[in-house]
């Protein structure tokens, strides 16, 4: 049996989480961009903390495809107007599912079926919040 691969993402889709998390909606509805800057924050946090690397997708209303690399492996995408968050996480499942762990986190059940058949973990948005709250709390703990 093989072991499971060392290098783990986490693929999440931006908007449909950001529909799923109340307060982030909450901040949706008053100014879109503070909620996408909110959730990109806690992601972030998560991605440093944990043995994660975090790619957040989110659908672009921009002409050109746009992907910001941070240092540790945070990764942000913003999809052209030709193309969906959707279409980019099953490509990226399509293409990486096989030689990694890789998990994405969506409550949109269409994309959980497509992904977990090419062999991709599934999150739902609350096991996302869940396991990023345990992770900041014993991230606190650990600093005390």
């Amino acid at each position: 049996m093989n072991s499971p691969p060392s290098l783990a993402f986490l693929i999440v889709d931006g908007n449909n989480v950001i529909h799923a998390w109340s307060d982030l909606l909450e901040l949706h509805r008053k100014r879109r961009g503070l909620a996408h800057l909110e959730l990109c924050r806690r992601l972030r946090e998560f991605n440093d903390q944990s043995d994660y690397r975090v790619v957040v997708v989110f659908d672009g209303k921009r002409s050109k495809f746009s992907e910001e690399r941070e240092p540790g492996g945070f990764q942000i995408v913003y999809t052209d107007g030709a193309s969906t968050a959707d279409d980019v996480i099953e490509r990226l499942a399509g293409k990486y599912a096989k030689q990694y762990r890789l998990v994405v986190a969506t409550d949109d059940a269409a994309e959980q079926s497509l992904v977990s058949a090419m062999g991709a973990e599934v999150w739902s948005a609350q096991l996302l919040r869940d396991t990023i709250d345990r992770s900041s709390g014993n991230w606190r703990k650990w600093l005390k």
